[in-house]
């Protein structure tokens, strides 16, 4: 399972021009699933995004993680995350879980997220969003579990 994480101040997700998700200062996460994926790969990534320490701490030094500033955090499924670029001119998508895998794994991420932090929201699985973001830094790592 892969997630690309971004500190932000700020960010949005908007389905057909209407926004369905949004977070103040906090964590965008891109969530990529793999065929392979499941329940344990999900709740390993969720902690390590949690936990991982990207804000600042007093000193100035990337140190302190989402749960303890208990900022926002918003989940965007992001098939493309998994996608086989290693050679050619065009991605291929056999590396990524099937849709009813990946939709299923993503709710129970949601889902366990929402339950470990106080303030998350998410986008739609299987919508065409468009995520507006203020990158904080810019800040942004690509997990794997």
């Amino acid at each position: 399972m892969i997630a690309l994480i971004q500190r932000v101040t700020a960010a949005e997700v908007s389905v057909a021009g209407i926004a369905c998700a949004r977070i103040d200062a906090g964590l965008l996460a891109f969530i990529g699933i793999r065929p392979e994926d499941g329940a344990a790969e999900a709740a390993a990534l969720l902690d390590r995004v949690l936990d991982y320490r990207l804000f600042a701490d007093e000193a100035g030094r990337m140190n302190r993680s989402l749960r303890d500033l208990g900022g926002g955090l918003l989940l965007v499924p992001q098939f493309t995350l998994a996608a086989d670029t290693r050679k050619g001119l065009r991605p291929g998508f056999s590396t990524a879980a099937a849709p009813q895998q990946a939709e299923a794994l993503f709710a129970a991420l949601v889902a366990r997220a929402r339950h470990l932090h106080p303030t998350v929201s998410a986008g739609r699985f299987g919508e065409h969003m468009q995520v507006s973001l203020i990158n904080d830094g810019p800040v942004t790592f690509w997990l794997e579990s």
